[in-house]
């Protein structure tokens, strides 16, 4: 670990792809940092490594992993390639765009053509249709009630079933999460005592469109939903809060209420949110972007 250097702290298939300059985000960072004169050292993730990172002279950027000292940053890719950020807190909702408020469409032309764009680009011909259910998608830990949530995953799931008495409600499981016996058994005995809930696994592109809104702790489902018109509930902490109806800042009964009637700028806030408040990696003017961030975080590019 050079001293001095600006360290880039990477797991085995990210470090390959930023050896091998096939990166573009992390390679337009390394540009815009070595045009200020500063070495960068590209040096496998590791407990120890991050640990000693604070007691050594330079910069250190971290994946995803929280930065350790005040001259590190972390990098998040923003739900989809390519908007990114650079963060001074891993959690997505300690980030700058979480605690800055939403001021609505600053062109509206061009707001909904690039949420038009986004749309077909992710999506391709997928349509939206109106089936009426509720979607949810589960995350982890669906027994837990962790400090970023409202409640435990599994009592979102039963204050849905309370709050909805007739739509039918899907929830589904997510592919790269554990859910250990007790998990399944719990989700098994909900279904048997509720006959309108539906426990399915993944396959967004399938329940998404046609859902009547979305219920979540702070799955990107939601988000992807925005592209839709659709509406969400959320139960935790997250960095796009702006437009859905928020049960940490509202309450159950309310955010239920709420999201019935609510109709958002989806346009205008997918268009803030990317292409203003991240760092599009796709466009010409994203090395600027990248310097005017870092030296926001004091680093001396």
């Amino acid at each position: 670990m050079k001293q001095g250097a600006v360290r880039f702290h990477l797991d085995p298939e990210l470090l390959a792809s930023a050896r091998e300059g096939r990166h573009n985000f992390l390679q337009k960072i390394q540009n815009v940092v070595e045009r200020a004169g500063l070495e960068v050292e590209l040096i496998p993730n590791a407990p120890a490594t991050r640990k000693r990172a604070a007691s050594v002279p330079g910069w250190d950027l971290f994946h995803m992993d929280p930065p350790t000292h005040d001259r590190a940053v972390t990098i998040r890719r923003v739900y989809h390639y390519p908007f990114w950020a650079i963060e001074r807190a891993a959690e997505r909702w300690d980030w700058d765009v979480a605690r800055a408020e939403f001021p609505g469409a600053q062109d509206r032309a061009e707001a909904d053509r690039f949420a038009r764009f986004w749309r077909r680009r992710l999506f391709g011909e997928l349509e939206v249709s109106e089936r009426g259910h509720v979607y949810v998608p589960l995350q982890g830990k669906i027994r837990e009630h962790r400090s970023f949530q409202a409640c435990s995953p599994l009592d979102m799931l039963r204050s849905v079933l309370r709050r909805e008495p007739e739509r039918p409600v899907v929830a589904t499981l997510h592919p790269n999460e554990f859910y250990d016996e007790k998990d399944i058994a719990a989700l098994e005995r909900l279904e048997q005592d509720n006959p309108r809930l539906t426990v399915a696994f993944g396959e967004m592109e399938r329940h998404l469109p046609g859902c009547a809104y979305v219920v979540t702790q702070n799955s990107a489902a939601a988000f992807n939903g925005y592209f839709f018109g659709k509406p969400a509930v959320i139960f935790a902490r997250i960095d796009f809060h702006h437009i859905a109806a928020n049960v940490m800042s509202l309450g159950e009964d309310a955010a239920f209420a709420q999201v019935r009637e609510m109709r958002p700028d989806y346009a205008g806030y997918i268009h803030w949110f990317w292409q203003i408040m991240s760092i599009n990696a796709g466009r010409p003017e994203a090395e600027d972007r990248i310097a005017k961030t870092l030296r926001g975080h004091g680093w001396p590019v």
